[in-house]
């Protein structure tokens, strides 16, 4: 594969190529009103469940060659060498660092794409639950692998985005993407358990009970008494299966349901 010179290359196609897709909800959202429906993603086989920290999404896109970029969830913020980065939530303070650890590491033939969540600080309202003196943290949740990552960066806008939201990124499975932690020294968000498909709760004031015994708070507060957790993500062990359930969405449907009762 041919070098990709981040002097030359179109940063706005490595951009769109490495954004994390959106991830549905467990339970489907009512586009009437936001409001959860009975419909729930199906999942078969082991799911493991990890805890939804509620902080924002950073990633760090390495490079063949072993130069880094660091990006939010929507736009690339710093590249390696980089005098002055863009300051936004403090995406890159926290995870500079980190990037130089990986960016040697993980250099190869192919382009690696380590998502974080950053959290704490002044990342979210949430924050707090995480916190008292604003402290900033991370949490490794997923990587991304692009094998032939020069073949993506001639097409246009449009089909590198339909490209990645159609599942054109190639994720780690469960084992790989802890194998990979593990040698790199990176903290991935805690893992709760692992059930089998047939047990997760399929009503949605059933899956709020479910919510509330298995991440009742966080499990990874930076200093002082653990807070709220945010919910959790759940995820088939190839990976080709993920959803969130978030506490907001449940005790927002279920607080609507009682109003109209």
């Amino acid at each position: 594969m041919s070098s990709i010179d981040l002097r030359t290359v179109d940063l706005k196609a490595i951009n769109s190529m490495t954004k994390y897709p959106s991830i549905p909800t467990y339970h489907r959202l009512d586009p009437r009103n936001g409001g959860l429906l009975e419909e729930c993603v199906e999942f078969t086989g082991p799911v493991t469940l990890t805890e939804k920290i509620d902080g924002t999404n950073g990633r760090i896109v390495v490079l063949p060659d072993g130069s880094y970029l660091i990006g939010s969830r929507e736009e690339l913020l710093y590249a390696r060498g980089d005098l002055i980065g863009n300051p936004a939530l403090g995406i890159v303070d926290a995870l500079r660092p980190v990037a130089e650890t990986v960016g040697a590491a993980a250099a190869d033939e192919r382009l690696t794409v380590f998502y974080l969540e950053v959290y704490g600080g002044k990342v979210t309202a949430a924050s707090r639950n995480y916190t008292g003196s604003r402290q900033v943290g991370h949490r490794l949740f997923d990587v991304a692998v692009l094998d032939e990552p020069a073949a993506l960066l001639d097409w246009p806008a449009e089909r590198i985005a339909a490209w990645r939201d159609g599942g054109g990124q190639r994720f780690l499975s469960e084992d790989d993407l802890l194998g990979r932690a593990s040698v790199l020294g990176l903290a991935t968000v805690p893992r709760l358990d692992t059930v089998a498909a047939d047990d997760l709760p399929r009503e949605v004031e059933k899956m709020h009970a479910y919510l509330t015994d298995r991440s009742p708070r966080t499990l990874v507060p930076l200093d002082g008494p653990a807070g709220a957790a945010e919910g959790i993500v759940l995820r088939s062990a190839d990976r080709s299966v993920i959803a969130k359930a978030r506490f907001q969405d449940y005790e927002r449907t279920l607080k609507r349901r009682t109003s109209r009762r």
